[in-house]
């Protein structure tokens, strides 16, 4: 079957483990200096592990893989002890993968294990900018929030949409933004879509990421990119887009620098 399942850069990969303590599911080990998938049985393909990585070396990617059995993995979590169960039944409810959490907590009824307490946290599937928040109260910063001139230079868009041959693209400076971002950041324009293209999209909503990767790379291919600039939200799904980007980089072969600017739910770059 084809799933989600993370994928290695060895040539980055320093074998620190790191990305080991992210992996509750006893998918990666560091053998012979470099971490490995061990099993595709284990990978949920969630990619907690990503984050953990001082490399940028790992990321997920969509293959033909074993499907992802859950008893397997708790077969060895309850081997490891409470705190491994713990934080393996964390993860799945951060990521809302409550099937399997229920599947988790069915085996170890079964085997009569305690099943602990979870802690109540941001969930990534949902991601903090879907939580019901009142954010009316901020502190006004007028000096951000004055309206000047629109600096939108093509149309359209939505990547869904654009056409990778558009001769506005030739030689541009690019602007890859989280679909929400202009709307938190209200200088948008003027602090970052001035004299750039804009590129639209939201790797959490849209389901063509790998046309997103292919339309990308084609871009990077035939038209010469000046440079590439990415503005997303500081939920856990918006930093797809710098995976997006980074996987459409290297398909194209091109070595282009990215700056990446993160913005806060009330509207601040962190």
């Amino acid at each position: 079957m084809k799933r989600d399942i993370i994928k290695i850069n060895e040539e980055k990969c320093t074998g620190c483990g790191d990305c080991i303590t992210g992996c509750p599911e006893g998918a990666l080990q560091v053998i012979d200096g470099k971490a490995r998938l061990i099993s595709d049985l284990f990978c949920d393909g969630l990619g907690a592990c990503i984050g953990n990585c001082p490399q940028d070396a790992i990321e997920v990617e969509q293959r033909e893989a074993e499907p992802y059995d859950e008893a397997k993995v708790m077969e060895n979590i309850v081997k490891a002890g409470p705190n491994v169960i713990k934080a393996h039944l964390q993860h799945l409810h951060e990521h809302c993968q409550d099937d399997i959490l229920k599947e988790a907590t069915d085996y170890l009824m079964n085997e009569n294990i305690e099943i602990p307490d979870l802690e109540e946290k941001p969930l990534a599937c949902s991601c903090p900018g879907t939580m019901t928040q009142d954010i009316s109260n901020q502190p006004e910063n007028k000096s951000e929030a004055i309206l000047l001139n629109a600096e939108l230079k093509n149309w359209p868009i939505q990547l869904q949409l654009l056409n990778p041959n558009a001769p506005y693209l030739k030689n541009a400076d690019l602007l890859i933004a989280a679909d929400c971002a202009p709307f938190a950041y209200p200088n948008f324009h003027q602090r970052f879509l001035k004299d750039k293209v804009l590129i639209i999209l939201c790797p959490k909503l849209d389901k063509t990421i790998d046309q997103y990767v292919d339309k990308l790379a084609e871009i990077f291919k035939k038209q010469d990119i000046k440079s590439i600039s990415i503005v997303h939200m500081e939920v856990p799904c918006c930093g797809g887009i710098e995976i997006i980007v980074k996987r459409a980089l290297e398909k194209a072969q091109k070595n282009i620098i990215i700056k990446d600017y993160t913005i806060s739910i009330n509207g601040q770059i962190i």
